[in-house]
């Protein structure tokens, strides 16, 4: 059984999907693509048994229907030292040994039998939306840092989708700090909610960033799948009730500052710098118009400050964040200006862009930190 691929077009879609392969896996076939050639079209599978990536690619030339699982580790660097090429791939059908043949040369490799590959769950009793590729990126982009790590809270460790008839909200926490992002140009049909884990969002985004297109989005109780353009993503979604994410957002915030946000962003990077190696604390003193940001290291003797001009009303407050948290959330906000809204030193802050597309609603809450006297 014969095929001819493109070494570059081969190389661009293994690449692309490869992200998902689960390298230190007891299973040696997760370190394997499946390759399903069928009508002239070849399909790729990766998997790491949680979530599944494919790729289809329109053949030069096959000669037979096959499936084959061939090492992935091994293919992806042969086919690294090519220069664009067709490559010719023979499998036996008897051993799976498989032979590629190049302008230069024969590579033989060990495949195995298709049929040993994890198959892909059915999508039974799903509900579909629709979303631009746009959208999608974004909301995974906003979200997915502010995901948590804990194995014992695994609802945290992915991105709630909160399907509505007004809207989509996409939410992420890890208790110390939370995303939440709206958009009132993506409806579903019906109410539904589900979360995705981070690994396979992180694929998504990857692929996501540089398309423009539409992404169809099927979804069960246990499974999502998306599916745009020549890829299709299956993941397994984490099971569990997500927490009570608006009983945490402050509604009541009396004292507000509106400060440049690249300004903000690079000051609390430079003071943190001094900042205790535990608890990465900077304090914010609010007075007036001005803010001081300021961070010592009582251990080490080092300490920070500087004056930075913002424009607040409200009472004089003195705050502490962990400076970490601060530098994601002002580095995954892209506007000029930010608006932090607060109402005590031991209450959530809440970040927000001064400026936004009129279809999505953003907001950033960070926990304080217990001021060392």
């Amino acid at each position: 059984m014969k095929f001819i691929v493109s070494s570059t077009t081969l190389l661009k879609q293994l690449t692309s999907i490869s992200g998902v392969l689960n390298t230190s896996s007891n299973l040696p076939i997760l370190g394997y693509f499946l390759f399903d050639v069928k009508d002239k079209s070849l399909t790729v599978f990766g998997s790491d048994l949680e979530s599944t990536m494919i790729s289809k690619i329109e053949l030069e030339k096959a000669d037979d229907d096959m499936k084959v699982c061939i090492p992935a580790k091994l293919l992806l660097d042969m086919l690294k030292t090519f220069p664009d090429q067709p490559l010719t791939f023979s499998v036996d059908a008897a051993s799976f040994g498989i032979e590629v043949s190049s302008d230069n040369g024969k590579y033989k490799l060990a495949g195995m039998n298709g049929d040993e590959f994890p198959r892909l769950p059915e999508m039974e009793a799903a509900s579909t939306l629709k979303i631009d590729s746009g959208i999608l990126f974004n909301a995974i982009n906003k979200t997915v840092f502010a995901t948590g790590n804990d194995e014992l809270r695994p609802v945290m460790s992915g991105v709630m989708f909160g399907l509505e008839k007004d809207g989509v909200t996409f939410v992420a926490t890890d208790a110390h700090k939370l995303v939440k992002y709206h958009r009132v140009d993506c409806k579903s049909s019906k109410s539904a909610s589900f979360i995705m884990p981070k690994k396979p969002l992180n694929l998504l985004k990857g692929l996501l960033a540089s398309l423009n297109t539409e992404v169809a989005v099927e979804y069960n109780e246990t499974n999502a799948s998306f599916v745009f353009e020549n890829y299709t993503l299956v993941s397994r979604l984490i099971d569990g009730k997500y927490p009570n994410y608006e009983a945490v957002i402050p509604k009541e915030n009396p004292n507000e500052m509106i400060i440049a946000r690249d300004t903000f962003l690079n000051s609390v990077r430079r003071v943190s710098i001094f900042s205790n190696k535990t608890t990465h604390q900077v304090r914010l003193g609010i007075k007036g118009s001005e803010l001081q940001v300021s961070a010592e290291d009582v251990d080490f003797n080092n300490e920070a400050s500087e004056r930075l001009t913002c424009q607040y009303k409200g009472e004089d407050i003195t705050i502490g964040f962990n400076s970490r948290f601060l530098v994601e959330m002002l580095n995954n906000l892209e506007s000029d200006e930010v608006r932090l809204e607060l109402s005590a030193p031991n209450r959530a802050g809440l970040l927000s862009p001064t400026e936004k597309e009129d279809e999505e609603s953003i907001v950033m809450l960070v926990m304080p930190v217990m001021l060392s006297q």
